[in-house]
Order: C-alpha cells, then sequence, then structure tokens
C-alpha cells in the first residue's frame, strides 16, 4: 500500500491546513479561472482536492465541480462545506488511481496544492492520461508542484525543519534515491505530547519528462510558470505551475 493512503489524517492533515496562506489560495483560484478559462457552468475535474480550498471558491462562483482525494477526514469537511452551501460540488472519497471518469465530460481539470509526485512513473503516466481522457477536446489542465528536479536538486536539502501554526513542528530527513528517481523522507510532527512520523516517497522528475508524459496523453504544454503572476519557469525556481491544453 502506498505511503498516502495512511497519512493523511490526524496531526499531519491538521499542519497542512494550517500551513496554507488564505490570500495565495486566492490568488490560486484567480489563476485557475484565467489559465483554465472557466466561468459560470464550467464542469471542472479537482484532482487530490484535499479540503476544498480551491474548489469552494470556484464552486461559490457557480463551476460544477467534481472533487476526488482520498483522505475521509477532508472528503467529509467538504462534503459538509457542499450540502451547508448547497454547492453544485461532488466529492469523491477514493485513490484517484483507481477513479474512472466518463471520457470529455469535463471543461478543465486541475491538481494544485503539491500532490503531483505521489506517484512513480507508470502511474504519474496512468495519472496524467485519466486526467486528458476526462477534459473535453480545447479544454485546459493545470499541474502544480515543488518536486521539480529543477527546483529541488540545486539547493537540496538533507534535513530541514520549521514552525507551524497552533505549536506544531515539522521535522524532515532527506535522503535523495539518484536510481529511482524519488526523495524517501522520514517527516515527523511534533505538538505537545503528541508526536507522528512518517515515511513519505516524492518523485522527482524533470520539466522535459513531464512534458514528454503530457504529450503522451494527447496533451499539448502551452505554459510552465514559476509563479502566479505567470513568469516563465527557469532553473531554481521553486515551484512550477503547468497548463495544458487537450488536443
Amino acid at each position: 500500500m502506498a505511503w498516502y493512503h495512511s497519512y493523511f489524517k490526524g496531526l499531519p492533515q491538521r499542519a497542512w491546513k494550517l500551513h496554507q496562506d488564505e490570500e495565495y489560495t486566492d490568488f490560486e483560484v484567480d489563476f485557475l479561472r484565467d489559465v483554465l478559462e472557466i466561468e459560470a457552468g464550467s464542469k471542472v475535474l479537482d484532482l487530490l482536492s484535499g479540503y476544498g480550498r480551491h474548489a469552494v471558491p470556484l464552486a461559490e462562483a457557480g463551476c460544477k465541480l467534481t472533487c476526488v482525494d482520498i483522505s475521509a477526514e477532508y472528503c467529509d469537511e467538504l462534503e459538509a462545506i457542499s450540502k451547508k452551501q448547497k454547492l453544485p460540488l461532488q466529492v469523491i472519497c477514493e485513490d484517484v488511481l483507481q477513479c474512472d471518469f466518463e471520457e470529455k465530460t469535463f471543461d478543465a481539470a486541475y491538481c494544485v496544492g503539491n500532490s503531483f509526485s505521489f506517484f512513480p512513473r507508470s502511474d504519474m503516466q496512468r495519472f496524467i492520461s485519466k486526467m486528458a481522457n476526462a477534459v473535453k477536446s480545447g479544454g485546459h489542465i493545470v499541474i502544480h508542484t515543488e518536486n521539480l528536479a529543477e527546483s529541488i536538486l540545486p539547493n537540496f536539502q538533507t534535513r530541514n525543519w520549521m514552525p507551524v501554526k497552533d505549536d506544531i513542528i515539522y521535522l524532515a530527513e532527506n535522503d535523495y534515491r539518484a536510481e529511482a528517481g524519488y526523495i524517501e523522507a522520514e517527516q515527523t510532527f511534533i505538538s505537545g505530547s503528541e508526536k507522528v512520523t512518517h515515511t513519505v516517497r516524492q518523485h522527482i522528475y524533470t520539466l522535459s519528462e513531464i512534458t514528454y508524459m503530457f504529450e503522451v496523453a494527447g496533451l499539448e504544454v502551452v505554459g510552465t510558470f514559476g509563479n502566479l503572476e505567470a513568469d516563465p519557469f527557469t532553473l531554481g525556481d521553486e515551484q512550477l505551475y503547468l497548463a495544458a491544453r487537450k488536443l
């Protein structure tokens, strides 16, 4: 069983949510609206949606969202919000690799929030192909990652830590496995007397590899950006936003 099947619950879950910046999320939502070319009535697929920090405002604006995530905690939270606000939003609580979507159903799709490194190469190609097949011809896709080779490797850190809100401390021991192409990290979260440790694998791809896999899936990469201002991605940028169009 892959690490992400048991990771997203409890203290790590709470730390991830507390670490998010609401203002930055608002900027990301505006970016998605522009790059995906969506508006009220558009059918949008949010893969690895988490607690819906992008999906909820898009649904509030009238987009019809289908959200997929493996975390029961996040899915329950998102369903509760959807029901309370009567949003056009469906939640699927499942491993995205096990989901089947009707072909050419959605006007757009996205995977935003640094989840685009969970899968090894064969599974990653499946993931991209599922996204591509679900989107109508001419529709757009956006993915985001902070684990691109060009971002991680120039300043690779074997150890790092940071404080999170609510007195949570995050620590990581990172080991880059070059032949296998992934970082194996022992991540520890501490809050008072509570301590949780997980071993995580983040698969590292070059931009060239991702572009190739998108092309194999019938997608044309139309932009690679290092920030939400849409500046072109360059070596050493801390993150990548990639936009593609379904052929």
